[in-house]
């Protein structure tokens, strides 16, 4: 009968309008929470019966809309391990289920989130506001990550080693307009009488303790300078320091083909004593002077970088009274103490040093569904894959699809607070209405049943 239909009808709308208001609710509730995505409302007709000469009242249904694909406002935040996705794509998390340290056990289900307000908690684990922990790839001996192992990011807070000085760069320019030497020193110790120019490299030991290389320059004639290197502490260097003459300008190589560097630029390399010195046969290889030292730790080889042969990147002769420095760089570091960590925009976590060294130890990937909308939502803003979300994609950030990783910021929840009072308006005066239908259907009943009166 179409009344008792009608009422029908009417109480799965009210059924219905109430699951809508619990959307509203849900949604207005989490307005402020980290990462949470909305829940629209998808009403649905279902039909008794319906042709070209007969409708008859069936019933509606309110089904949850997720909004997971619709991006959130990305805040800036203080916290540097803070991260958002501009894009589609979650972050892989997992869930502890007990243990503290190296015995955390975790649940073998993968989950992800959008929720990216981590921080790093007692045991040195990434863990954002809900409990759940950032999952990477680790980055191996090579410098490249491990992606065929993904797990939970562990910040370890050990010192990093110091590291030996095995090369030293050096740019600069000796003027080509101060005045030869008197005389050259026949034999060792080489040096001149007349007061150098001099430049000073600080170096590290096996140990990471500071030692101190000097360099001492003569101009022998128009295109040829005396170095003295003086390693302080060295326990194999010659007493007068070991000496080699650096040439500007001429030929390189004999070839054939014959080559030739340009004025000012070096040529060729003669050590005296107690080295050894690249030796060209074209323009551009390494000018370079090999140093073996030894601090009371083992021989130490190290590598004096001036350019390239016959190029004006390193090492010139140009003109000039004042023997100025470019560049003096060396590749050892001392002891270093933990000092912090961050995050790139490539994903890269890198653990900071007081030393200046910084140390990649997992790279944050970015995991990707054909349907995100259809994964199974879960406490704490997560989710877990399902059939009909189709199989998670782990790649980097900002290829393959995915959104690119914002640093030091999160994604606030996409919902609007306007837009929900104006459902809630909606969902209320619906609700009212199908309470009209019942109480019009209840006093055509009530007639009807009079009618046997």
């Amino acid at each position: 009968m179409s009344l008792l239909g009608s009422m029908t009808t009417a109480i799965s709308g009210l059924s219905a309008q109430a699951r809508a208001l619990g959307h509203v609710s849900d949604n207005v509730a989490n307005s402020q929470t980290v990462g949470f995505k909305r829940v629209d409302t998808n009403f649905t007709s279902w039909l008794t019966r319906s042709n070209l000469r007969l409708h008859m009242p069936g019933s509606v249904e309110a089904r949850p809309d997720y909004t997971n694909t619709i991006q959130g406002t990305v805040e800036q935040v203080e916290n540097p391990l803070a991260m958002a996705i501009a894009g589609q794509g979650f972050f892989s998390v997992a869930q502890a289920r007990g243990g503290q340290g190296d015995s955390v056990v975790f649940d073998d289900r993968q989950f992800f989130t959008r929720n990216g307000d981590f921080a790093m908690d007692r045991d040195g684990y990434m863990v954002n506001g809900s409990g759940y922990y950032l999952e990477g790839w680790r980055i191996q001996q090579n410098g490249e990550p491990d992606r065929t192992n993904l797990g939970p990011i562990r910040i370890s807070e050990l010192v990093y080693n110091p590291q030996p000085t095995t090369t030293i760069g050096l740019a600069a320019n000796l003027p080509a307009n101060v005045p030869t030497v008197a005389a050259i020193p026949a034999t060792a110790p080489w040096a001149p009488a007349e007061a150098p120019v001099s430049s000073v490299i600080q170096i590290f030991d096996a140990l990471g303790n500071q030692q101190q290389v000097t360099l001492d320059w003569w101009r022998l004639d128009v295109d040829t300078w005396r170095l003295r290197i003086t390693p302080d502490n060295d326990t194999l260097a010659p007493a007068n320091g070991i000496f080699a003459d650096i040439n500007f300008g001429g030929q390189i190589a004999a070839g054939p083909p014959v080559v030739n560097a340009p004025p000012g630029t070096i040529s060729s390399i003669v050590p005296l004593n107690a080295t050894t010195a690249t030796t060209p046969i074209a323009t551009g290889e390494q000018a370079a002077i090999n140093l073996n030292v030894d601090y009371g730790f083992g021989n130490q080889a190290i590598s004096l970088g001036l350019g390239g042969y016959g190029l004006p990147t390193g090492l010139t002769s140009y003109s000039g009274t004042e023997y100025s420095v470019r560049d003096l760089r060396q590749d050892g570091v001392p002891l270093g103490a933990y000092s912090g960590v961050t995050v790139r925009e490539n994903g890269d976590v890198a653990v900071n040093y007081d030393n200046g060294q910084t140390r990649i130890v997992a790279r944050v990937p970015v995991v990707a569904f054909n349907d995100p909308d259809k994964l199974q939502r879960l406490d704490g803003q997560a989710f877990m894959r399902t059939v009909e979300s189709g199989e998670a994609r782990v790649t980097d950030a900002a290829t393959n699809g995915v959104g690119k990783l914002v640093t030091g910021s999160i994604e606030r929840s996409n919902v609007d607070i306007a837009a929900e009072f104006s459902k809630l308006i909606l969902a209320q005066r619906a609700y009212t209405s199908n309470t009209r239908i019942v109480t019009a259907a209840d006093e055509m009943l009530q007639d009807t049943i009079n009618m046997k009166r």
